[in-house]
């Protein structure tokens, strides 16, 4: 069998010597090399070809986002970012999605055996994703999905069947899903049903996500909170340390985040999320299934299909890893396939009209 070699490059030596450690009995991984920076690492691509890059943010004489960016302009591979969760660290993680990072995992931290432990398969998990995954489509860039507020603006209507206090979009991704969930988002209108999110992502880097979300969509986009009303217009993002789930009060629906065991090895779960809406909303809702690794949110899509629910998933040319959507479409949950720039402009087409028009621009 043949193993993932990983290089792994950080300032830190107790962070190299750490995460080194963490893989030495993984069965299908080797590291094969470790860097102290950038300028190190060049030489030892070139001479141990890794096929994973385990990559810090902050290093002197060159930071990881400018190598990150050089690295996919001249010899793109998959690369997992692993940052600290608060402040800086976050925020610069969610660039480094943005910049063909096909992963992010928080820096080494536990205390107990049982922390090690989860640690050590979030890191294989995100390793063996990486391995499957390949560069984001041409199609997928920022020039192609830019809204284009500056030269042209629309007015979307709402079907007449469609109401949207009692209508709901779920989303549900995992590695590659961050650009895809950008370039879901930046391209609908500010007047939709409200629209949840599970994005697996560790816990303290999903409000950065939803924040940066939030700077590119007309819609508003957050960070969940738990028993927060749904409305209009509005985009939640499940916590990393919660399940997103659904509740129903005097007519009026809220969010409901749960701290119970990971569901299919993930907290969040888009099974849960997908199953919850399925039992609060039926045949009035859309379930959106898109890139990532392993099966989870298939069996919680096809409980929305069964309810009535329209299902769409990702194709597999603009999947970074065809796992989820794969598993969706071989059990039967899935509605529609297609590639992630034309999922948007269909979502749009099922729940309403659009009228363009030239004028100047304007922001929510």
């Amino acid at each position: 069998m043949n193993k993932t070699k990983v290089l792994i490059i950080d300032d830190s030596a107790l962070i190299r010597q750490t995460m080194t450690r963490l893989l030495q009995d993984a069965p299908a991984i080797e590291v094969v090399g470790t860097a102290f920076n950038p300028y190190n690492a060049v030489d030892k691509i070139e001479t141990l070809k890794p096929d994973v890059i385990l990559l810090d943010i902050q290093m002197p004489d060159m930071d990881g986002l400018t190598f990150l960016q050089k690295l996919m302009k001249h010899q793109p591979l998959p690369v997992i970012i692993f940052s600290s969760f608060v402040g800086e660290g976050s925020y610069n993680a969610i660039k480094a999605l943005e910049l063909g990072a096909v992963e992010v995992i928080e820096k080494p931290k536990f205390t107990t055996i049982d922390q090690l432990t989860k640690y050590k398969q979030r890191l294989i998990d995100a390793i063996t994703a990486a391995s499957l995954s390949k560069p984001l489509p041409k199609k997928i860039n920022r020039t192609k999905l830019e809204l284009t507020q500056k030269d042209s603006q629309s007015i979307f209507t709402l079907h007449p069947h469609i109401d949207p206090d009692n209508f709901i979009i779920a989303i549900g991704a995992s590695t590659g899903g961050t650009e895809a969930i950008r370039a879901v988002l930046e391209n609908l209108p500010p007047n939709l049903p409200p629209i949840v999110i599970t994005q697996h992502m560790p816990v303290g880097f999903t409000k950065s996500f939803a924040n940066r979300l939030d700077a590119l969509s007309k819609l508003i986009v957050k960070e969940a909170e738990d028993n927060e009303p749904l409305r209009t217009g509005f985009a939640y993002i499940a916590r990393g340390d919660r399940h997103l789930t659904i509740t129903k009060r005097a007519n009026k629906y809220y969010l409901k985040l749960l701290d119970t065991p990971p569901v299919n090895r993930h907290k969040p779960s888009v099974d849960v999320l997908f199953n919850s809406v399925a039992d609060i909303f039926g045949r009035n809702s859309i379930g959106i299934i898109l890139t990532g690794m392993g099966g989870d949110g298939a069996n919680g899509l096809k409980k929305m299909k069964e309810k009535g629910a329209h299902t769409i998933a990702q194709d597999q040319e603009t999947c970074v890893v065809f796992g989820m959507p794969r598993v969706a479409i071989e059990i039967g949950a899935v509605d529609k396939i297609l590639p992630i720039y034309e999922i948007a402009p269909y979502l749009k087409s099922k729940l309403g009209t659009e009228q363009s028009f030239t004028g100047p621009g304007l922001r929510k």
